[in-house]
């Protein structure tokens, strides 16, 4: 079946004469990336939006993958730091998040000749709590995985089919999603946050948060990994890391991972993080 949406992806494509994709590099927009790119080539570019709230590690990861897809990537700068509607961090942070990206990038396609945006939003993400989708609406872009009805699963079962070495790369979602609603956002509380989510990918983990509140950290990593993270880690250095980074207090949270957390502030239920879905390992014939 996955396939066979490819195939809708791939049509949908080829009736464009061009395509502008905002450009993350998450999987779903690398995805569309890829996609966009073997149907156009040329025609197709790829524009990455840098903010406080983007890893530097994880843009370097979109230059290197956007070369490896071959596609044309340009680097544009965003600014909603500037707006108190986003640093506030309200329960719809995200729709002003999106409305500056957007705000930014299609003016850049209209005056190129594109006719729209093309972003990553899949099929899940419309059943999940998504302000930044109505904000992308609002501005005429266009959600061609959501639009073929591609999931989660889907997404890294066709990376895979299509030989993309992230396949399975984690959902890194921005990092003002770290921080509970409410609780303002500052350039330095997005760096800490960063600094310390970074040290520990060099520790080998590859699916965590860092979650802040206040002065406090707290790191989330999946329930399977505690026990032996607890035992192997020098929790003492951690500590005087984190620190340095400007945390007075690190905790660990024993519940374990879980993708969107803070949202059950507003009732809306969470999700265990995954590594891959237990319907994408199926497909991909992985051990569930």
């Amino acid at each position: 079946m996955a396939i066979a949406k490819l195939q809708q992806l791939q049509a949908l494509f080829h009736d464009q004469s061009k395509a502008l994709i905002a450009y993350s590099g998450g999987i779903d927009s690398t995805l569309i990336a890829k996609v966009a790119y073997d149907v156009l080539g040329d025609r197709a570019l790829a524009i990455t939006a840098e903010s406080p709230s983007l890893l530097p590690e994880d843009l370097e990861d979109a230059r290197t993958q956007a070369a490896v897809i071959g596609i044309r990537h340009e680097i544009v700068q965003t600014h909603e730091m500037d707006n108190p509607n986003y640093t506030a961090n309200p329960v719809n942070r995200c729709y002003f998040c999106k409305s500056e990206l957007h705000d930014t990038l299609k003016p850049i396609a209209l005056q190129r000749g594109y006719p729209y945006v093309v972003d990553g939003i899949n099929a899940d993400d419309l059943q999940d709590y998504r302000p930044g989708i109505q904000a992308a609406k609002e501005r005429g872009a266009r959600s061609p995985l959501a639009e073929v009805g591609i999931t989660k699963a889907q997404v890294r079962e066709l990376s895979r089919h299509l030989d993309l070495p992230w396949w399975d790369k984690p959902a890194q979602p921005c990092l003002s999603s770290r921080f509970p609603y409410g609780e303002e956002i500052t350039v330095e509380k997005l760096r800490r946050v960063g600094r310390a989510e970074y040290y520990l990918r060099t520790l080998g983990l590859r699916e965590l948060r860092v979650r802040s509140e206040g002065d406090t950290a707290r790191i989330e990593i999946p329930p399977s990994q505690i026990p032996s993270f607890v035992c192997e880690t020098d929790l003492s250095q951690l500590t005087s890391k984190f620190q340095s980074f400007g945390f007075l207090f690190v905790t660990l949270d024993l519940e374990g991972l879980i993708s969107g957390k803070l949202n059950r502030a507003l009732g809306v239920l969470p999700k265990v993080e995954e590594k891959v879905s237990e319907e994408a390992s199926t497909a991909l014939g992985l051990p569930t």
